[in-house]
């Protein structure tokens, strides 16, 4: 008995110890970041250690819990950063679309077709050529197409159960727009390559970083705050005289920081030392 208090209260010396200094995460986004724990996602909390255990206990506030750990937290009242609200619409191109919808978020027209005839439903709506998407679990400009014929629509329709069609807008260009916390961290050009109808930068898309027009980081900053995302990359286009959001990304890519010279690391710092986020 008198070993196991003594473990206990050396568990709960090492945590407040730590806890002072650090903020606790589990993903590894953070990795890096000199005010912060990062314990790693495990799926069965057991394999925690004593001390890690304690220390998710006792945080406050857990960054980047996971989608897994997310609404757990949610379950205990335990705040994480991002919200839940973030998680749940991660990769999910439906839910995030029917978001827009509900809240009347200026966005391309867009619908979803189930079952065997869907191609058929598809041409009752659209005309070629339109955008297909892969709706769930794409990301980096991957499970995007454009869709000009028969034969690459029926071809669609087969590797996609679901079928997430969206009108196309000839551009050649988006903004990124990442929104953390309740600011605008960093916003920058996606312009597409040649031949290439995507301006995702892993589709070798080019950033530029001259002139982003405030109406789309307006929009892109009211967007979060309505859909209630704090930690989001925004695509936003602009298109025949209006702003239109395509998408939302929760795991946005860094390179656009690099590329204006902003070490994301220490952005996070000090936004956590803040109070910010």
């Amino acid at each position: 008995m008198g070993d196991s208090n003594k473990s206990m209260t050396a568990v709960s010396q090492v945590s407040a110890t730590i806890s002072e200094k650090t903020v606790v995460a589990l993903e590894a986004r953070l990795n890096g970041c000199q005010n912060v724990v990062t314990l790693g996602v495990r799926p069965n909390f057991t394999d925690y250690t004593e001390q890690e255990a304690a220390l998710i206990r006792e945080a406050d506030k857990i960054y980047y819990p996971s989608a897994y750990y997310a609404d757990m937290f949610q379950a205990m009242g335990k705040k994480t950063f991002p919200s839940i609200h973030t998680y749940r619409f991660v990769q999910d191109k439906i839910k995030q679309t029917t978001l827009f919808q509900l809240l009347e978020v200026p966005s391309p027209r867009t619908r979803f077709f189930y079952g065997r005839h869907k191609a058929e439903k598809i041409l009752e709506h659209f005309e070629y050529p339109f955008v297909a998407k892969i709706p769930r679990g794409s990301a980096l400009g991957r499970g995007v197409y454009l869709v000009r014929c028969p034969a690459e629509l029926q071809w669609y329709c087969e590797i996609s159960k679901v079928a997430y069609i969206q009108d196309y807008l000839p551009i050649d260009r988006d903004i990124r727009v990442v929104v953390i916390g309740d600011q605008v961290a960093h916003a920058y050009w996606r312009v597409a390559g040649a031949g290439e109808f995507r301006n995702n930068i892993e589709q070798g898309g080019e950033i530029r970083l001259d002139g982003i027009p405030a109406k789309a980081r307006a929009l892109a900053l009211e967007t979060a705050g309505r859909c209630g995302w704090n930690d989001v990359g925004l695509d936003i286009c602009f298109y025949d005289g209006s702003y239109y959001v395509l998408e939302a990304n929760m795991k946005y890519g860094k390179q656009g920081f690099q590329k204006a010279g902003i070490d994301y690391l220490k952005l996070m710092e000090a936004m956590i030392r803040d109070g910010k986020i």
